[in-house]
């Protein structure tokens, strides 16, 4: 059970209520974490206007996920690992076998994609104090100091879903469930 309300459609504030209806659009239910941001008009805008602005990062769709699935590993937000998982298998095409070594913090054996969890555990771990030894690996795997920045950029887009969903006790909805660790 969540500790903060699920909002719907129907019980939203009516300033969350458009992005409410934006959400069941495009996922074909209300995602959880929506129901639970609804509860703070301005959260529920953060999110989905950081979410529209990590999505034109020059990081590939899969790289960006990494990062989402990397930060909520770390920050033990299954909802997050569960939704992330869909995205990369559904949409960025990903290997189930890719997914469970980054549900579990293993290499991928994807040199790009391990840089960026390797890198991306690195900023988590140091608040963004990350070693000159981190961030040259990530220079040496092909990235430039734009993707360094789009790496911390998609960590603070993590945090807010993660913590959010810390702090609610968010259930993870029955379409998410098949793609939690373990089930995958």
């Amino acid at each position: 059970m969540s500790r903060l309300t699920l909002q719907t459609l129907d019980t939203a504030p009516a300033d969350s209520r458009p992005f409410v209806e934006k959400a069941i659009a495009n996922n074909g239910y209300l995602p959880n974490l929506i129901g639970v941001l609804a509860n703070a008009p301005v959260a529920l805008e953060t999110y989905l206007t950081v979410s529209g602005i990590n999505a034109r990062a020059s990081l590939s769709l899969m790289e960006r996920e990494v990062v989402q699935i990397t930060a909520a590993r770390i920050h033990g937000c299954d909802f997050c690992i569960a939704g992330h998982s869909a995205i990369s298998l559904k949409k960025a095409g990903q290997t189930p076998e890719v997914v469970r070594a980054l549900q579990h913090g293993q290499l991928t054996g994807d040199a790009k994609l391990d840089a960026v969890a390797t890198f991306a555990t690195a900023v988590i771990a140091t608040r963004g104090a990350v070693t000159d030894a981190d961030y040259q690996a990530f220079l040496g795997a092909g990235y430039h100091q734009q993707q360094a920045l789009e790496v911390v950029l998609g960590i603070s887009l993590a945090t807010l879903c993660n913590f959010s969903n810390s702090l609610a006790g968010t259930p993870v909805n029955p379409q998410l469930t098949p793609y939690l660790p373990g089930a995958v």
